[in-house]
């Protein structure tokens, strides 16, 4: 890869990816607190610093393929005043950050993309951007209904906990299989997935489809 390559993507992507995954894993934590389980702020992670939250592997996977996550946020769900119906909220918080803040972060671009900004002022237009896509990469993704996602925990919150130890023990596998669909099968199903998605959001946020440029 080209050296200013490099530089640009630590440069550019680094502020708007972290705070992208700090706000979702935040919203875990808040969402539990108020819901009745206080582990999360105990720990230290119900909190807006970055590095609390940062899994390097899941960073890593994140300037590699723009997929990727950070350190789950504990959550002691007996603790919650209504554990089925909470743990679906706890587990929506996330994703549901991420697409109210790429909102707000369009509504930002939309008006500053308007003005005549100092030279020096231009880049953090790109970083908007960079921050409204990171965000709906992270919300779609953590919302498919594979373990440990987001969406496992929704989808599998009235589901008898017998019922799911098998798809909960390979979850891990059928990640992979998505990640690495493109050289196993040929198909690149997580792109397929996420592609509409983000286009269609792209496109109503900011009036661009920006997707294919990132995913």
């Amino acid at each position: 890869m080209n050296i200013y390559r490099i530089l640009y993507e630590l440069a550019f992507f680094t502020p708007p990816l972290l705070l992208a995954l700090t706000l979702h894993e935040f919203a875990h934590a808040y969402s539990a607190y108020k819901l009745g389980d206080p582990t999360a702020k105990i720990l230290g992670r119900m909190t807006l610093d970055p590095f609390k939250h940062i899994d390097i592997i899941g960073l890593i996977m994140l300037f590699l393929v723009h997929i990727g996550w950070a350190k789950p946020v504990p959550v002691n769900y007996s603790n919650l005043r209504n554990p089925k119906r909470d743990v679906m909220i706890v587990a929506f918080a996330g994703p549901f950050m991420n697409l109210i803040t790429a909102v707000i972060g369009g509504v930002i671009y939309r008006y500053t993309s308007q003005l005549a900004l100092p030279k020096y002022l231009a880049p953090l237009n790109d970083m908007l951007l960079i921050f409204v896509l990171i965000s709906l990469i992270l919300a779609f993704f953590n919302l498919i209904p594979v373990p440990p996602l987001d969406g496992w925990r929704i989808v599998s919150a009235y589901t008898k906990p017998e019922k799911l130890r098998v798809y909960e023990t390979y979850g891990a596998i059928l990640l992979l299989l998505l990640f690495f669909s493109p050289y196993l099968i040929g198909v690149d199903v997580l792109g397929m997935y996420l592609r509409p998605l983000v286009g269609i959001s792209t496109k109503l946020i900011i009036g661009v489809d920006l997707s294919k440029f990132f995913i």
